[in-house]
């Protein structure tokens, strides 16, 4: 649904974008993750049609952006990090102005408004003016014009900065609620969000992919975690000298027990659990190591 090819942006001297290439399929939530001004607010832009790359292309369901801006933005819904709304609007009349911008016939507009108002339970506030409203329901707002139209692919911009922790999560469950029914590329800069919300990630700094992947994918690793009860002699080399082991590395668990962390080339869980087994050791936890979306930023910002 969203295809991007080398795609290049300098602002002056400031190369913004180098090379950005990513597709994202039908369906996917897929969040775009970078520190500020990595690239993904230009990234974003692009791909709406808001301004040109210097090269590269961009394609949204099959149609070049540039060559048709009009066709690719009646398929996009999109939320900008700073949404203009219209405060002494109400909900119902802002939505109202909005579809007739996105030339919605008359006759349909009755049932896209309701929709739109129930999909982001706007229904208690349909005639509340907009400056009445807190951030988190003035998001809604922002969400419900970008879904009037029932768009194929929905861009969300930061669409939780500066939200409280109650209304984060009423976002996070919007967001998947519309996914079931859209594509959906969600930009963050917090490690948090994308790891709530998302199937896949890309990671973009300085301008570059660093790295495209399910999360799950990215995290997992084939390294083992043991931790026992109490410290056993010599337990690194025999570890040490099962198949595939290419380093043990002993450290203390956070509740304080004795741990190590098996390195290998594949999964050696099962020879692992063998050998405590077979030596009888005071065994306490077992199990894959999961590399955090944290760790793996860091490691790559480094």
């Amino acid at each position: 649904m969203i295809k991007a090819e080398n795609l290049t942006k300098s602002y002056g001297s400031i190369e913004a974008l180098r090379g950005v290439s990513f597709e994202v399929g039908a369906g996917e939530i897929v969040g775009l993750l970078g520190p500020n001004g990595a690239g993904k607010s230009t990234t974003i832009k692009i791909l709406t049609g808001y301004i040109q790359p210097d090269d590269g292309s961009v394609a949204i369901d099959g149609l070049d952006v540039l060559a048709h801006p009009r066709e690719v933005q009646a398929r996009l819904g999109y939320l900008s990090e700073n949404t203009p709304l219209y405060p002494n609007l109400s909900v119902q009349s802002y939505l109202k102005l909005m579809a007739d911008l996105r030339g919605i016939p008359e006759a349909d507009q009755k049932q896209c408004l309701s929709d739109a108002i129930h999909a982001t339970g706007l229904v208690d506030y349909r005639t509340r003016r907009i400056g009445q409203l807190s951030k988190g329901l003035r998001q809604r707002v922002g969400i419900a014009q970008a879904i009037l139209h029932k768009p194929k692919v929905i861009i969300l911009d930061e669409p939780t900065i500066g939200l409280d922790p109650t209304q984060i999560v009423e976002i996070r469950r919007l967001i998947k609620r519309l996914a079931q029914h859209s594509t959906i590329l969600f930009s963050s800069h917090i490690l948090a969000e994308v790891e709530a919300v998302c199937d896949r990630v890309i990671i973009i700094m300085a301008g570059k992919v660093k790295a495209d992947a399910r999360l799950d994918e990215l995290e997992a690793t084939s390294n083992t975690i043991l931790v026992l009860q109490q410290p056993v002699g010599e337990i690194e080399q025999q570890l040490a000298v099962l198949p595939n082991v290419q380093g043990v590395e002993p450290f203390q668990s956070r509740d304080g027990y004795p741990a190590y962390r098996v390195i290998s080339s594949a999964d050696v869980s099962p020879q692992v659990y063998e050998a405590a087994k077979a030596q009888d050791w005071p065994l306490r936890e077992l199990r894959r190591e999961v590399v955090t979306l944290e760790s793996i930023f860091s490691q790559l910002a480094a």
